[in-house]
């Protein structure tokens, strides 16, 4: 592997290291909450605390309050969402003041925590979709993931390209038996293969509440 390649693996093993040092999770949001899913509210469960996150789907400004739609995730040791294709169900989480719809766009990750206070009707297609409604007391919006490369891989400089100590003839990586394979070594043979590592950077924005 060459010089080049080892010094970018290094800045992406630091860059990594560094981010996830930094990850902390947010004040506003620790505690202990109730486990209730937006899937299982009912009446009988109005007035407790939840702590909720999930991804953006719309926000709308009312009477000087932002409601967001929200399609809901399990929470990671961050209490970020996590990156997965299962949901907990839909809910709308309402905040009182102006939240930029340009900045609480669609498709970013919060976690708020707050009061079930209602649940509210509303069409998904032609579906009747009942939505758990939560006053929020603190939000924390995340920011936007970045995605770097790993590569994973191995170097021997005694393995030829066909896989195994000895090379063709049954030496030990060279044109031959000892002592040739000192003097006529392979090249260095290197696989491996690249995988995506997603960097968890500290919340964007934490709005606390209005205490």
């Amino acid at each position: 592997m060459s010089r080049e390649i080892h010094m970018r693996l290094l800045i992406i093993m630091i860059v990594t290291l560094a981010v996830s040092a930094c990850t902390t999770i947010p004040e506003e949001i620790q505690g202990t909450y109730q486990e209730i899913s937006p899937a299982r509210v009912e009446p009988g469960v109005f007035g407790s605390e939840v702590r909720w996150g999930g991804v953006i789907l719309s926000s709308k400004i009312s009477d000087n309050t932002t409601c967001f739609e929200v399609l809901s995730r399990n929470l990671d040791k961050y209490l970020r969402p996590k990156l997965e294709d299962s949901t907990l169900g839909r809910f709308i989480a309402c905040k009182p003041g102006f939240h930029d719809p340009l900045v609480f766009t669609k498709g970013r990750e919060l976690t708020v925590t707050g009061s079930l206070r209602a649940i509210e009707t509303r069409k998904v297609d032609d579906f009747d979709y009942r939505y758990p409604v939560l006053a929020v007391d603190d939000l924390v919006l995340w920011q936007k993931r970045r995605v770097v490369m790993r590569y994973r891989g191995y170097s021997d400089p005694f393995y030829g390209p066909w896989g195994w100590r000895g090379g063709y003839w049954g030496g030990w990586g060279g044109w031959g038996g000892y002592p040739y394979y000192y003097r006529h070594p392979f090249p260095r043979y290197t696989t491996g293969y690249a995988e995506p590592v997603t960097l968890l950077p500290n919340p964007a924005i934490v709005e606390p509440s209005e205490d």
